[in-house]
């Protein structure tokens, strides 16, 4: 008996000295609550433009790394050469022509879109920087927008460094 009556006695203490309190349900999402709502839609929405932006960062990474990689072939390489190349030909053609005395004093021809129209003509201050009586070589290049630029270069003037004639 005396095995039955001390968890009794305890009981009874325990009971005597537990206190209840209310229970009260609380949300603790500021959507439901309204407490601190604005801020927690800031942050809402400051997690989701993150998230966008990374996409877009992502996206615009992956295609500059492809563009990279598809300038950096073999094929594209040998083609920027052999352009590069083709356009020294013709400008080495070109400069053979208004320079040998030879060859035509005017043309005109297309590249890439830009017309390039030069002409040997005599210098007529009025209308170019340059001294009266003097041979010069009009270049005119007009790009696709209409954008013209002038090129004036003399024939026949002044000696490069290191040569004197003699």
């Amino acid at each position: 008996m005396k095995n039955f009556i001390i968890p009794i006695v305890l009981w009874f203490m325990f009971v005597g000295y537990t206190q209840a309190d209310e229970l009260v349900h609380k949300f603790k999402s500021p959507s439901f609550s309204g407490i601190g709502t604005s801020s927690h839609y800031l942050t809402i929405e400051n997690q989701e433009k993150t998230r966008r932006d990374a996409i877009k960062d992502d996206i615009e990474a992956a295609l500059l790394a492809a563009q990279r990689a598809e300038e950096n072939t073999t094929l594209a390489k040998f083609m920027r050469n052999l352009e590069s190349r083709i356009f020294a030909q013709l400008s080495k053609q070109l400069v053979e022509q208004l320079f040998s005395g030879e060859g035509s004093t005017f043309g005109t021809f297309m590249i890439d879109g830009n017309m390039i129209t030069y002409e040997q003509t005599i210098c007529n201050p009025a209308s170019m920087a340059c001294t009266e009586g003097e041979n010069v070589i009009i270049m005119t290049i007009v790009d696709p927008n209409g954008s013209q630029t002038v090129i004036v270069i003399p024939i026949g003037t002044g000696t490069f460094a290191g040569t004197d004639g003699g």
